[in-house]
């Protein structure tokens, strides 16, 4: 079943040049291209927030605000890196007042859920549910 959602952004209040630890950025890439959509969903409960991610950025949203975008991750960079280790430059765009005091503890959550969310992905490849056969059981009758 597909659903659209619309999430809506003022006018930037604020933009500053963060970076992106390598494998925070390597495991999101590769849970959204396996998601094989056009965004992932990402709750981060802890923090009651849910991360949005498209081709183009990532953007978060407040459970009590749930259509308007905080903040977002924007322009990723990982062409600038000399190796995959290396952090990943991006854009830290603010919409609201309060979002550089959620961003100071979003970057550790977001990482820790997303490394999670890849942990349960490779459990599942390796222990892959087996497929469902109904077996038919002959029925003696009564006469």
């Amino acid at each position: 079943m597909n659903s659209k959602e619309f999430f809506y952004r003022g006018a930037a209040l604020g933009k500053e040049a963060r970076t992106l630890p390598a494998q925070t950025y390597n495991q999101m890439h590769l849970l959204f291209q396996r998601s094989g959509s056009a965004c992932l969903f990402i709750p981060i409960r802890n923090m009651q927030y849910q991360a949005i991610i498209d081709h183009e950025e990532v953007i978060f949203v407040d459970a009590h605000r749930r259509t308007q975008v905080e903040f977002s991750w924007q322009q990723f960079r990982p062409q600038a890196r000399h190796c995959l280790t290396d952090p990943v430059p991006y854009q830290f765009v603010y919409y609201l007042k309060k979002a550089p005091g959620t961003m100071q503890r979003m970057q550790g959550e977001f990482s820790q859920v997303i490394q999670k969310m890849g942990q349960q992905r490779k459990n599942q490849e390796k222990h892959p549910q087996p497929d469902m056969n109904i077996l038919h059981l002959p029925v003696e009758k009564e006469s």
